[in-house]
């Protein structure tokens, strides 16, 4: 009866052990997958904060370039009234 008792306890603890190694392995898994998912939500964030700058430099050289046309326009009707009134020569 001694070694039934033996083996049985060692049985046992085998079984024991598996099911701990498989919610390690569980851990490990969730562990895994949530650092996946930091990963690629990362990825998005950064993606999206450079299609924002890119967004914001193309609206700031837009209105870059209708700030130099309405200048220009300006002068020209500046221009314009000083050779009407005489005051250019």
């Amino acid at each position: 009866m001694s070694n039934n008792q033996i083996n049985v306890t060692t049985t046992c603890s085998l079984q024991r052990g598996q099911k701990r190694k498989t919610t390690v392995d569980n851990s490990q898994k969730a562990s895994f997958n949530a650092s996946e998912a930091k990963g690629q939500a990362q990825a998005k964030a950064d993606q999206m904060m450079d299609k924002a700058s890119n967004a914001y430099e193309s609206a700031k050289e837009s209105c870059q370039e209708v700030g130099q046309q309405m200048q220009a326009k300006a002068q020209g009707a500046t221009d314009a009234i000083k050779d009407a009134t005489g005051m250019n020569k």
